[in-house]
Order: structure tokens, then sequence, then C-alpha cells
């Protein structure tokens, strides 16, 4: 049926829980999807889930092997934009075809550059075409994205 869609992105990574947490940090205005502990204790308890489908991350009980982030403003919404961070066995190899930018809307790029860096990141290389520059980077897993103005 012809519609308007939305997306949902979905990453592999090897710590999903870690990942969510880096890229809540760094896009302004996102926040990691909550746990409800209480939601994940009475499925144990109703069989439906076991205690090696979760795991315990910064002290509370999460489901293992993925976490999600949304903007704070859409957080429980059921249309919200998200990101999916969802563990794979298999490493990364080669360099995706697509990635992200992180728009900063005019900053200093060099000065987010070096907080990202300092927080996991990986600087590789900054490009320009005509007026326009930007910086390559990794994100601690390897992910590649670039921070333009």
């Amino acid at each position: 049926m012809p519609g308007h869609y939305r997306i949902q992105i979905n990453v592999d990574c090897r710590d999903a829980h870690a990942q969510a947490r880096w890229w809540a940090q760094t896009l302004v205005g996102w926040q990691v999807e909550p746990t409800d502990p209480d939601f994940v204790q009475s499925m144990i308890d109703q069989g439906f889930a076991t205690d090696a489908d979760t795991q315990m991350f910064r002290g509370e009980r999460v489901w293992r092997g993925a976490a999600a982030i949304c903007p704070e403003a859409e957080a429980g919404q059921l249309d919200r934009q998200r990101i999916v961070f969802q563990e794979v066995p298999e490493p990364k190899v080669g360099k995706l075809r697509w990635h992200v930018d992180v728009i900063t809307s005019g900053g200093d790029i060099d000065s987010i550059r070096d907080d990202l860096v300092a927080r996991g990141a990986r600087y590789l290389e900054t490009n320009s075409q005509g007026p326009h520059s930007w910086h390559v980077m990794t994100d601690p897993e390897g992910n590649e994205f670039c921070v333009s103005p």
C-alpha cells in the first residue's frame, strides 16, 4: 500500500548497551530508551524470558544484546525515530556503503572532533569540497561517521 513510511536504523555491534550510551551522548537531544526492570522481571517470572536473556549494565537489568536510542521529545511514542544497536557475533569487515553524518549546525568541528576522540571515537581525516569541510571519524567500534558544520 503506498504511503509514507518511517525507518528505524539498526547497527550491528559487539556491545549494544555501550554503543547506545555513546551515541545518545553524541547526538544532541537523544537518549537511551529506558528499560523497565519490573517488566523484564515479569517476563522472566511468566516464563517468556530467562535470566540468560538479560544482562546487568551499569547496575540495571537490561535485555541482552540490544539497546535503542531515540530523541528525548519522542520517548514513549510508537512512531518515534530510533537507532537500535544489536549485537552480532562476527566482527565488522570493510567499509560500510553508507554512514551517519553528525551535523553540528555551525559548531566548531575541531573542538567537537576532540571531544569525541576523548570519549572513544577515532579521527581518520579531514576532507573538503569547495568551502565545506568535514572530519571523517569512527565510533568506538569502528563504524564510520562524519562531523560537519
